[in-house]
């Protein structure tokens, strides 16, 4: 059974910094981009980060120089350090495995990020 669980979220003040987790089973971990995606409420799921099995990063402009996405594969775990937080960050964390070499994928429960004085 695959499972991806998410944990580190809460509630931070502007300018903060909180960091994800993300651990992974069922899954040959090092064959999978890690992908961390954000929900606002009434909004779509935006992507915030990706690790390729290689160890390649990608940030979107709205986080670059701010978030940072780590994996060890040893722990099968992916990383989203996140700095100098802003309100407009405030959602729905979600943690996305994607095969390197087929179709399959698999999604987190997600973890609320919350962003407020």
């Amino acid at each position: 059974q695959v499972k991806l669980v998410e944990s580190g979220g809460g509630l931070v003040q502007p300018g903060g910094s909180l960091k994800l987790s993300c651990a992974a089973s069922g899954i040959a971990f090092n064959n999978y981009h890690m992908n961390w995606y954000r929900q606002a409420p009434g909004k779509q799921r935006d992507l915030v980060a990706t690790i390729t099995h290689g160890g390649n990063t990608y940030y979107p402009d709205s986080v670059k120089g701010r978030f940072t996405i780590s994996r060890d594969n040893a722990k099968s775990t992916v990383y989203l350090e996140m700095n100098s937080l802003k309100p407009e960050d405030t959602a729905v964390y979600y943690c996305n495995a994607d095969h390197a070499y087929s179709h399959g994928q698999y999604w987190g429960q997600g973890t609320q990020v919350t962003v407020s004085s």
